[in-house]
């Protein structure tokens, strides 16, 4: 049994072996530990607690006028008394104080019981005031019994004021004195204050509030039967629900989707048998003519009898069971067989006036409160859990739905390998804390990101063994519960935390993880009925979430592979400093790909593609796109070229598909074929083809500062000079690859030295849903900034990229170089045979200059052959070219378009061996054409410095 109230030492041992986590059940009296179990679950300090200071006060409304004359009387009946008589709102701020003795006024202002000063239970634990309002009842609380040290020293008696028409609780008022002098009969002394205090507001009361009470006295008030439809009754049944649950006469004013005003009242109803429950009956809105309804001490209204209309028919009161009369046809009545309830149905005209909306006892109500309440929080899970492909953010939406409808806490842990989308293999290994949420913090529990490994006597462990849920509603009294971590749990519980719930991550035959819920002081604990909540709510998310993980593996494959496929670097060259961003769709790896190609001359080609669809498919095709520029630059083809072979490569590799034309708008405001995202048809299984992919294809010769570029179905490129101007150049649309049958045109363009060339894919105009227009300026505004390098513009164009991008995201950022009078030698040459001995001549001589005699023999013996072949077999004009780059290249440029072919030669033949001598001196030779004829080009390391 509960000790007395001034059993100090009793009561002392018993907060400290509260405080220490120890059973304490039969020595505190049950609304005093109630009271210790709400503050520590709040996490409120023993020996300290904070009282702060509102300015925000009502001095003046109907409150405190109504219990100024009350405390008057108070004031009075202390007199000479070491008490004080306080007033406080709903939320436990001191809005008026009287003594009975004037020197307590100062010790009082010490302690901050003062106006404006706030003593809630959550701020400064069990106390008179804040109890009362906690418990929303009378609450005596005396010396030890208080949670906090601070106030042990006191004896408080308070009682809730309720608004007489509503019953909501308004404010409380509370008695304090020295513990040492309490007496229970402060208990009765403050209930008959806070009564009267009640009765000055029903007096008090406007003119609406007496119409809202005498609304059911009105029987001239008449409205058409069909007044209330479907919608309304199901809201006003929903209402009166929770009236009859709440188990307290009292009359609300309620309002209906179309925003009309309906009266509610809810009164006892007594059954045949002697059963008790309430009535909720409705009155829609009435005449003028009103009067007052007499009302009780407690402030309840006493239900009036209809004028004229003899006592209101209702269902009899069945224990046990809940009743919803039918609301009867405009034609009349329904009879009592198709009414759905025993006995007799109100009239149409009893309806007009008020009719009953539902009548049963308290406890039944609540059982269809929870039910429905439980249907509703299956429902939003269905809604809001699984709206992403995401692992994390699915279990987060698992909590967020839990937290605060059926748990205070939840947890969500998985294996590291379920986040990496693999299979999860056994149970047994360490877990991560995917998603917590909590209605407070400091319930000391493992935080999101931790990491946990549960020890196999744990509720969670269990469960993750068996595969069943596990319900532990004492967790003081649970079998394991400190077994995983002693201090942690023990914390736990100390925190008010009691009750658990474990439920296994099932999904398709696999266990994935492990769902916890949490309970503390602000829930009962758990029950079997809770169980089968916890395990549809855990269930619907574990499919979710197993989705999601085989959602990441197939995007982390296709991912890897399209890493694997892009540039791991870019290859060495001279003729740009170059820097890029790849940032793969959130919703399926895309096909988008750059390329940096050093070509024969010091030249560099830049690529930017963009294949359409996503997924492994797109990946592969990327692979075969990218690859097949390489082979096309390696010959070293014309830009319209490469673009014409890599068309006619699609249509091969694609040829049942169909090209579509999607136009954009390209900076002049014309018309633009770059939109590439045309995909399967509706309904289609087979995977998208290739047809409409995008490219663009550049190539920048550092010696004359020109860059010719084409594109296929593809946003054309951006041009930054030095002096931050942005450009884009005019380069001609072409139709995406896999059209067949259409030209392509190359715009030649002058870059100065240290400009900046910018590709991209369309992902990075148009990846925040606005238009290509807008993307333009806005890249425009991004990239004129003078003086940046090619990674510096690359990370200042990242802010353009979309947060979740829904299509893959390419740039390519080149600062272009040049090649030097003085790494350029070039001579023009007519056809004459006398003139290899020139030019051999000149070829040396500009080797010593630049301090290359070492290679001098070799490349004079090259000179040699690619001069005279030139004179023999070629046309005018001739021109020898020498550059000093990474290596030391020579071309022989002349104006026939024959290609020299290798061969071997036989022993018997004159000739045939020039051109085999020069690929056994040379590093690498090749031939490119011309507009006006073709180039043969040779390559020779430089040797080394030493």
């Amino acid at each position: 049994m509960p000790v007395s109230w001034d059993d100090t030492a009793v009561l002392t041992d018993a907060h400290d072996r509260f405080l220490a986590g120890r059973l304490v059940s039969r020595a505190v009296r049950p609304p005093i530990l109630s009271s210790w179990e709400r503050c520590r679950s709040l996490g409120i300090a023993a020996d300290h607690v904070d009282v702060l200071y509102h300015t925000e006060l009502d001095l003046g409304g109907s409150l405190a006028e109504a219990a100024r004359p009350v405390l008057d009387r108070l004031e009075s009946q202390v007199s000479g008394i070491r008490v004080s008589a306080v007033l406080c709102d709903q939320d436990a701020r001191v809005l008026e104080r009287r003594v009975g003795e004037h020197s307590l006024n100062r010790f009082l202002d010490s302690l901050n019981l003062a106006p404006g000063f706030g003593f809630s239970e959550e701020l400064t634990g069990t106390n008179g005031m804040g109890t009362a309002l906690a418990a929303r009842q009378p609450a005596f609380v005396c010396g030890r019994e208080h949670f906090a040290d601070i106030m042990r020293q006191f004896a408080c008696a308070a009682a809730p004021i309720r608004d007489p028409l509503s019953g909501r609780v308004l404010g409380a008022l509370d008695l304090t004195c020295d513990h040492r002098h309490a007496d229970v009969s402060m208990l009765g002394l403050v209930h008959q204050a806070a009564v009267a205090v009640e009765q000055r507001l029903l007096d008090r009361i406007t003119a609406r509030e007496r119409a809202l009470l005498a609304s059911f006295a009105v029987g001239g008030a008449r409205e058409a039967p069909d007044a209330l439809d479907r919608r309304d009754r199901l809201v006003l049944q929903e209402l009166a629900l929770q009236l009859i649950a709440g188990g307290r006469a009292c009359v609300v004013e309620a309002r209906l989707p179309e925003g009309r005003g309906v009266t509610l009242w809810c009164h006892e109803a007594h059954g045949p048998t002697g059963a008790v429950g309430f009535l909720v009956e409705a009155v829609l809105p009435g005449g003028e003519r009103c009067r007052c309804a007499a009302a009780d001490r407690t402030g309840s209204p006493e239900p009036p009898a209809l004028a004229g209309a003899g006592p209101m028919p209702h269902p009899p009161l069945v224990p046990g069971s809940l009743a919803f009369p039918t609301l009867p046809p405009a034609d009349g009545p329904t009879p009592p067989a198709a009414s759905g309830h025993p006995g007799p149905v109100p009239s149409s005209d009893a309806w007009a006036r008020g009719g009953p909306l539902a009548v049963g006892e308290p406890g039944v109500s609540r059982l269809a409160l929870l039910a429905r309440e439980r249907l509703g929080l299956l429902c939003e899970a269905g809604v809001t859990v699984g709206t992403t492909l995401d692992v994390t953010r699915t279990a987060e939406e698992l909590t967020e739905v839990a937290v605060p409808r059926f748990a205070d806490y939840m947890a969500v842990d998985l294996p590291d390998c379920v986040l990496r989308g693999e299979e999860p293999v056994g149970t047994g290994g360490p877990l991560l804390r995917v998603a917590m949420a909590g209605v407070r913090t400091g319930s000391h529990l493992y935080a999101a990101g931790e990491s946990v490994r549960y020890a196999a006597s744990t509720p969670h462990a269990r469960a993750l063994a068996t595969g069943e849920p596990v319900l532990e509603p004492y967790l003081n009294e649970a079998y394991g519960w400190l077994a995983n971590d002693p201090a942690r749990g023990g914390q736990a519980l100390r925190a008010g935390i009691h009750s658990l719930i474990a439920v296994p991550m099932r999904a398709r035959g696999v266990v994935l993880g492990v769902a916890a819920f949490y309970r503390s002081a602000l829930k009962q604990p758990f029950e079997e009925d809770d169980l089968s909540l916890a395990e549809d709510l855990v269930s619907r998310a574990a499919v979710c979430i197993d989705n999601a993980r085989r959602f990441t593996r197939e995007h982390t494959t296709a991912l890897a592979l399209q890493r694997s496929l892009l540039p791991r670097g870019l290859p060495a060259q001279h003729a740009v400093e170059a820097a890029h961003r790849y940032r793969p769709a959130t919703t399926g790896v895309g096909g988008d790909w750059f390329d940096v190609i050093p070509l024969s001359g010091a030249r560099v080609a830049l690529a930017v593609g963009d294949v359409v669809g996503h997924g492994l498919h797109a990946t592969a095709t990327m692979g075969r796109l990218r690859t097949a520029v390489h082979n096309f630059s390696a010959l070293d083809l014309a830009v319209d070229e490469v673009l014409s072979q890599l068309d006619d490569l699609v249509c091969r590799l694609d040829p049942d598909a169909t090209g579509t034309d999607a136009l954009g708008t390209d900076p002049a405001g014309g018309t633009d074929m770059y939109s590439t995202d045309t995909g399967p048809e509706p309904g289609g299984e087979s995977e998208p083809g290739i047809v409409g992919s995008g490219c663009l294809y550049a190539v920048y010769d550092p010696v004359n500062r020109r860059c010719t570029a084409a594109r296929a179905g593809h946003p054309p490129p951006a041009l930054v000079l030095p002096d931050g101007t942005v450009e884009f150049p005019d380069v001609p649309p072409g139709p995406p690859l896999g059209v067949g049958g259409l030209p392509f045109e190359t715009a030649d363009f002058e870059v100065p030295e240290g400009s900046l060339l910018v590709l991209y894919t369309d992902g990075l105009l148009t990846g925040d849903g606005h238009g290509p227009g807008v993307g333009f300026e806005r890249l425009r505004a991004a990239l004129a900034r003078p003086g940046r390098t090619p990674e510096q513009t690359c990370a200042a164009l990242e802010s353009l990229f979309p947060e979740r991008p829904v299509d893959d995201v390419v740039l390519l950022v080149a600062r272009t170089r040049a090649l030097g009078e003085d790494q350029v030698a070039v001579w023009d040459l007519p056809a004459d045979p006398a003139e290899v001995s020139r030019a051999r001549q000149e070829v040396i001589a500009r080797q010593t200059e630049w301090g290359l005699e070492e290679p001098a023999f070799t490349t004079e013996l090259i000179v040699s052959e690619l001069v005279t072949n030139a004179i023999r077999y070629g046309r005018e004009p001739l021109q020898l070219r020498l550059l000093r780059e990474r290596a030391l290249i020579c071309e022989m440029a002349d104006g026939s378009s024959t290609s020299p072919r290798l061969r071997r030669a036989r022993t018997t033949d004159e000739g045939g061996r020039g051109l085999f001598l020069v690929a056994q001196l040379a590093l690498r030779w090749g031939t490119r054409y011309t507009e006006h004829g073709k180039v043969i080009w040779t390559e020779q390391p430089l040797p080394r410095v030493r």
